[in-house]
């Protein structure tokens, strides 16, 4: 069984005790507060500064080769976007992180908000490395055209100063890695009032990450547990987990739902 250590208070303080104590962790799958879009139950305390405090602990509890998956988006403020998403990218990046992949998470029923722009149905992936990444697991699709062979006499790639390179004839694959758009229906409103959280992201999202960036036995952090959904995903994936939330009525919510969160035996 995966190991499961939760803690509930400030994720700087929680961290800043982990570092000391020798831990580190292989991945962060987490989503952090969008501006001021949300005061969760008055709990937020948050600005620019904080951000990057935090940051700055993750990159001291991630292991070499470590990606941290941070799922943002921005309030729109006096008409403007904030771009609070890219300022954040951006000073990863300033503080030794490769932008691995710029994601995004498409919802596929998404709530229009009759605004004078096309509606908003996406958010932002952020995949940080430190380094280059140690673990991809590649989620997979079918190929359209599985087993015909490339239309004309050859195939051609094109390598990275544009030079086309004729590879010939082929014949098209089974599958192929799948494209960095992953689309979720996101929690229905059900969901979210069983667990009192407004803003859960699926949970086949922290799957499809955990999947991707980690193996069995790994250890994974959400420093904003929230209602506890990458915790449900570490469990059922035998991944060890570290959850940290603040605000204490979701802590008990992430703990009692990782808690009662069946693994399948198979794993076993």
């Amino acid at each position: 069984m995966p190991k499961i250590d939760l803690y509930q208070g400030d994720c700087l303080a929680v961290m800043d005790k982990l570092i000391a104590e020798g831990v580190k962790v292989d991945l962060v799958v987490t989503s952090p507060p969008y501006d001021n879009l949300r005061t969760y139950n008055n709990t937020l305390n948050w600005n620019f500064d904080i951000f990057k405090n935090i940051a700055n602990k993750l990159k001291d509890i991630l292991a070499d080769g470590g990606v941290i998956v941070w799922v943002v988006a921005d309030a729109t403020i006096n008409g403007s976007e904030t771009g609070s998403s890219f300022r954040q990218a951006l000073y990863f990046k300033e503080i030794g992180f490769n932008i691995h992949d710029t994601m995004i998470y498409r919802k596929l029923n998404y709530v229009p908000l009759t605004h004078n722009r096309y509606e908003q149905e996406f958010e932002y992936m952020f995949c940080f490395s430190k380094g280059k990444p140690k673990t991809f697991n590649p989620i997979k699709v079918p190929c359209k055209y599985a087993g015909t062979e490339t239309w004309g006499n050859s195939s051609f790639y094109k390598k990275s100063d544009g030079e086309l390179v004729d590879v010939g004839k082929k014949k098209v694959n089974d599958e192929k890695i799948k494209g960095n758009v992953f689309e979720y229906r996101t929690g229905s409103a059900t969901e979210s009032k069983q667990y009192h959280h407004p803003a859960m992201f699926p949970l086949k999202l922290a799957q499809d990450h955990i999947i991707s960036w980690s193996n069995e036995n790994d250890t994974v952090l959400d420093p904003f547990m929230g209602s506890g959904t990458t915790g449900v995903a570490c469990k059922m994936l035998n991944r060890n987990f570290i959850g940290i939330e603040l605000d204490e009525n979701y802590f008990k919510i992430a703990k009692e739902r990782i808690e009662n969160t069946v693994v399948p035996k198979r794993l076993f």
